[in-house]
C-alpha cells in the first residue's frame, strides 16, 4: 500500500511538472507571437489544453510565466555565490565571476526570448528595472558582508552600481545581436570596458 502511494505520488508529480512546462512554453510562445499585453490567461490555458481554473493552480499571473523562464533563482543565487568567491579577489572581479558562473547555467534560447518579451512592453521594462535594482542591492549587501569596514561602503556601493551597469549592457548587447554567442562573451566585453582607461 505504501509503495503504491509513492508510485502514484511520483506519477502525479511528474504529470504536474509536465503540465507546468507545457503551460510555460505555451505562454512564452503566445507572448512572442501575439505580444505580452494582447495574450490573455484564458488563451494560454486554451492553447495548453487545460481549463482556466487549472491554469491558476500552476500560475497566478502572466508575470509568473516569464519568471519561470527568467530563472527566479538567479537573484537568490547571487549572494551565496559571491560569498564563495576567494576573499582576496578584488570585489569587481568577484562580482564579474559570480555573474559569469550564474549566466552559464541560465543561458538558453528561452531566456533570450523572455528577455525580448520583457523589452516589448513599457510595463515589463519597468519591472525589469526593478529586477536590476534588486540585484544591485543584493550585490552591495553581499560585498559589505565580504568587507564590513564602514570606510569601504561608498566604494562597494559604486562597484555594485557599475557591475550591474555592465550586466545590463551585456544583456542589451545579447538581445540586439543577430549572432548566437555565449552570453558570457557579452558580459566579458562589458567588464573589459571597465578596465580600459576612461
Amino acid at each position: 500500500m505504501y509503495n503504491e502511494a509513492i508510485k502514484k505520488e511520483g506519477t502525479r508529480e511528474r504529470k504536474r511538472r509536465e503540465t507546468l512546462l507545457r503551460i510555460a512554453e505555451t505562454g512564452v510562445t503566445l507572448f512572442a507571437e501575439q505580444g505580452y499585453d494582447a495574450t490573455t490567461l484564458e488563451a494560454i490555458a486554451e492553447a495548453s489544453g487545460i481549463s482556466p481554473r487549472t491554469f491558476f493552480y500552476y500560475f497566478k499571473t502572466k508575470d509568473e510565466i516569464l519568471q519561470y523562464w527568467q530563472g527566479t533563482g538567479f537573484a537568490e543565487s547571487v549572494a551565496p555565490m559571491l560569498l564563495a568567491q576567494p576573499a582576496n579577489k578584488p570585489p569587481l572581479y568577484a562580482v564579474r565571476d559570480t555573474f559569469m558562473t550564474l549566466l552559464a547555467s541560465y543561458q538558453n534560447e528561452k531566456s533570450l526570448i523572455v528577455d525580448r518579451i520583457y523589452n516589448s512592453s513599457e510595463t515589463l521594462r519597468v519591472r525589469k528595472q526593478g529586477f536590476y535594482l534588486h540585484m544591485e542591492q543584493t550585490v552591495f549587501a553581499t560585498l559589505c558582508e565580504r568587507d564590513p569596514r564602514p570606510e569601504r561602503r561608498a566604494h562597494l556601493r559604486m562597484i555594485a552600481m557599475v557591475a550591474l551597469g555592465a550586466f545590463r549592457l551585456a544583456m542589451e548587447a545579447r538581445r540586439n545581436d543577430t549572432q548566437t554567442r555565449p552570453v558570457g562573451e557579452y558580459l566579458a566585453e562589458s567588464f573589459a570596458v571597465l578596465e580600459a582607461p576612461f
